[in-house]
């Protein structure tokens, strides 16, 4: 009698704690076969990362580890999915493919032909949940039955949502012996060197679980109070950890105590899915959601994008936070609001520039969070506030935020000797306070790019055009 194969088709769910289609196929056939397809689009393509796909190849080594572990593997193809998986299917004779769904229109679409393809050629395709809380996000409306378009009414819905049983992880998997698994991509057939952060936090689901414990052995506690001090270590940075799945949201909320705090950090990983929801539902992220909005016309101008970029726009907390982009690829969220506001609202320069540098270089650059963060602070987006509520003062944002500027004198080094009391506005100093404290203005740290209170009025009138 023919054994049964199905084969998991990894992707942006790689872990083995809480993997429903994972575990489910293991009870389910006598032989399962994990796999990830390396589609050369999704390396090379518009939002590709070299420091995602570094990322991605250490999360990979993890996982084939893991599955060693417990008699499985992770092969390894290189090409289009539906090809792939196709020619996987035929040499294993399996008879089904299980995968985790993803909400992406680009997932979406390359689902649909996979599922299109494989179940002409008498394949079962059968999708997961185990990418959000709610396996069924897409299902929540308003009373009317329209989508949600503001946070607060949807983070009701969503906590009301009823959620699915977490699965143990496997402790065996029953691999075919004899098959090719290939080999996991070298480092420089995926990135560039000169593309890379050098600080940065290591791939995989046993440097995320090590991350989660450490945050949920102290920092949570005082998450509430220290998650907008951009100096301090209160925030979890186990959002690249989420984009790539090597965490289970699902998961992280049976572990969550009860604190202040930690209902805090829950309330956040709703937003994480609230912008997934937004994105299944308005699948145009290259357009702004408030259609007001969509012809407003932003200012071109290559050498302010470009100091923005390198951090030299000559507003320490603006700069500190784009120098840490690039160092760690990574940022405080409450410096990624700072930068967004200067770059949309002090410079007049168009969101999708932000987006798409910011889809270069983040560990965590994830479309759908990504894009609906970025059009939130530049006031064209969901959620919608008047725009004066998010047109931030660099200079106070950094007074409140960052007190006694560990953070700015970390990324900063120029203004390492500067006081306090000019740490925010250092232009300010004399010029022999300039001298006394190494930090000539135009010669060792730049001038301000732009005039902030100049900039909010002409902001406020093109928004009012608009």
């Amino acid at each position: 009698m023919s054994k049964q194969t199905i084969i998991v088709w990894f992707r942006a769910d790689l872990r083995i704690h809480d993997h429903p289609a994972l575990v489910t196929a293991i009870a389910n056939a006598d032989q399962v076969v994990p796999v990830f397809v390396l589609d050369k689009n999704a390396l090379t393509g518009r939002f590709s990362s070299a420091n995602r796909n570094r990322f991605l190849v250490e999360c990979l080594e993890d996982t084939r580890k893991s599955l060693q572990n417990i008699g499985g593997d992770l092969v390894i193809r290189q090409g289009d999915a539906v090809s792939e998986l196709k020619a996987l299917a035929k040499e294993l004779d399996a008879e089904a493919v299980y995968y985790t769904a993803d909400y992406t229109p680009y997932a979406l679409q390359r689902d649909r032909q996979v599922e299109d393809q494989l179940t002409k050629e008498g394949l079962e395709v059968r999708s997961f949940g185990g990418k959000l809380a709610v396996a069924s996000v897409q299902k929540l409306a308003t009373k009317s039955g329209s989508p949600f378009k503001v946070f607060t009414p949807f983070y009701k819905a969503w906590l009301q949502v009823k959620r699915r049983d977490v699965v143990d992880p496997p402790k065996k998997v029953p691999f075919p012996p004899g098959l090719k698994v290939g080999r996991l991509p070298a480092l420089d057939d995926v990135t560039q060197s000169d593309m890379l952060s050098p600080d940065v936090a290591n791939g995989g689901e046993s440097a995320a679980r090590k991350a989660l414990t450490n945050f949920l052995d102290g920092p949570i506690t005082y998450y509430d109070s220290d998650n907008n001090d951009m100096a301090k270590n209160g925030t979890s940075r186990v959002s690249p950890y989420l984009h790539f799945g090597c965490l289970s949201v699902r998961e992280i909320e049976t572990v969550l105590p009860d604190s202040n705090g930690a209902r805090a950090w829950h309330r956040q990983l709703a937003w994480r899915e609230f912008y997934h929801y937004v994105l299944l539902t308005f699948p145009h992220p290259q357009q702004e959601f408030q259609e007001r909005y969509r012809d407003m016309q932003w200012d071109s101008d290559s050498q302010l994008l470009e100091a923005w970029k390198d951090g030299k726009t000559g507003y320490p907390a603006v700069d500190a936070a784009m120098r840490q982009l690039k160092q760690e690829g990574w940022m405080h969220n409450r410096a990624r609001l700072i930068v967004g506001s200067f770059l949309t609202k002090d410079l007049g320069i168009d969101w999708r520039e932000g987006e798409a540098h910011f889809m270069q270089w983040l560990l965590d650059g994830d479309m759908a969070n990504n894009n609906g963060n970025w059009q939130w602070i530049a006031s064209v987006g969901v959620d919608p506030a008047p725009v004066f509520r998010r047109l931030y003062n660099p200079s106070s944002q950094r007074d409140k935020y960052d007190p006694n500027g560990d953070y700015v004198r970390r990324y900063v080094p120029e203004l390492t000797r500067v006081p306090d009391e000019h740490l925010s506005e250092p232009w300010r100093m004399s010029e022999d306070k300039q001298k006394k404290y190494g930090c000539e203005i135009g010669k060792d740290y730049p001038s301000p790019i732009v005039d902030h209170k100049l900039a909010r009025q002409a902001v406020l009138e093109r928004y009012r055009s608009a």
